[in-house]
């Protein structure tokens, strides 16, 4: 049966405690004493599972504005080494705009 972090986490300690009792991983070992927060990075280990949940950017190209960011992060340094404090600024700024773009994208769905 595939799970999901999101799943799991959502699970009760006794469904997880299931699982693990299921499944024979050297990281489950102990999984009737263990608690919630133990039990559950245990579980993900055992199964293969990232135990982090992955945020979708909803309505933006994410790799276009990474490639961006990347990009104006070799400006930025540039500018840093010519003491150019206004291209600076203006690099900085952008590269916080594009990374606000992100997170609102990931949080709210849109862009």
């Amino acid at each position: 049966m595939e799970h999901t972090y999101e799943e799991l986490s959502t699970m009760t300690v006794a469904q997880l405690r299931k699982i693990a009792k299921e499944t024979d991983h050297e990281a489950v070992r102990g999984y009737s004493t263990m608690h919630k927060e133990h039990l559950l990075p245990a579980v993900c280990q055992a199964l293969g599972i990232d135990d982090h949940a992955h945020h979708e950017a909803v309505g933006i190209n994410k790799t276009r504005i990474k490639q961006k960011i990347r990009e104006l992060k070799v400006k930025r340094d540039a500018a840093l080494e010519a003491h150019d404090h206004a291209k600076l600024k203006e690099t900085r700024r952008e590269i916080r705009s594009l990374k606000r773009k992100i997170r609102k994208a990931i949080l709210t769905g849109t862009h």
